[in-house]
């Protein structure tokens, strides 16, 4: 990630979950002078970090960070040892057990 892009992000964090028009990004996340030099030099990064998947835009151009899915964070894989000795202490772990590896012989 360039400086440009970390520049976006740290901007658009201080927005939260709300939509940001290109030009206001443009204008505030760097500083004045680059924005009255060139004032559309976000609108390329921007593209950049949607097709990385780090921001969403809405149907009238604007952009946000993509939210965090919390359900990846929920559930992680615990190993099997782990997960008995967990068990054996009283502690449930949701989705862990087993795992099952099938063969195909070809």
């Amino acid at each position: 990630m360039d400086a440009d892009e970390r520049e976006i992000i740290n901007y658009l964090q201080t927005w939260g979950s709300n939509y940001v028009n290109a030009k206001e990004i443009a204008r505030r996340a760097s500083t004045k002078r680059r924005f009255a030099e060139e004032p559309d030099w976000a609108k390329p990064v921007l593209v950049r970090l949607l097709e990385k998947g780090l921001l969403e835009a809405d149907a009238s151009g604007r952009y946000r960070l993509k939210p965090e899915n919390k359900h990846d964070k929920a559930h992680r894989w615990v190993a099997p040892d782990i997960n008995k000795i967990l068990q054996e202490g009283g502690v449930a772990v949701e989705g862990a057990g087993p795992i099952h590896i099938e063969d195909d012989d070809v």
